[in-house]
């Protein structure tokens, strides 16, 4: 982030997830990014597109980010995809083949960034249950 142009104080970046788990952790991501020294200033507005299940695939979520890209509301510079390898579908093998398909369903676009979750996002929390509760 530090490296996107200082045209405006404020970066906006759309994330799409699954689900309202993945939203709640949207306000430690603010705090750990607030330790940055380099964003003093210029923390970017995260714009959290829950999908109540999985992300769109295929020619739906090329649409979702072409939409979300080209000023129409909200007006994202940046999309990042955020999905969990092991969905209902099976679509997956593992995380870079996740990260790959998004990268090939959306196409050559360098404001896109997928990312995918080996095991289900909410079992990262499964040590921390105790502190959860």
């Amino acid at each position: 982030m530090a490296q996107w142009p200082a045209r405006r104080s404020r970066v906006n970046i759309a994330i799409l997830i699954e689900g309202d788990t993945e939203k709640s952790f949207l306000p430690v991501l603010r705090n750990f990014l607030d330790t940055d020294s380099r964003l003093k200033g210029r923390m970017p507005r995260f714009i959290p597109i829950v999908h109540k299940g999985r992300i769109p695939k295929n020619e739906k979520l090329k649409r979702e980010v072409e939409t979300l890209l080209t000023g129409r509301t909200p007006d994202a510079e940046h999309v990042i995809a955020l999905t969990d390898v092991y969905t209902v579908t099976n679509d997956f093998q593992d995380a870079r083949d996740a990260r790959e398909k998004m990268r090939d369903w959306v196409g050559p676009e360098p404001r896109f960034h997928p990312h995918a979750a080996q095991y289900d996002f909410e079992a990262w929390l499964l040590p921390y249950w105790p502190a959860i509760l």
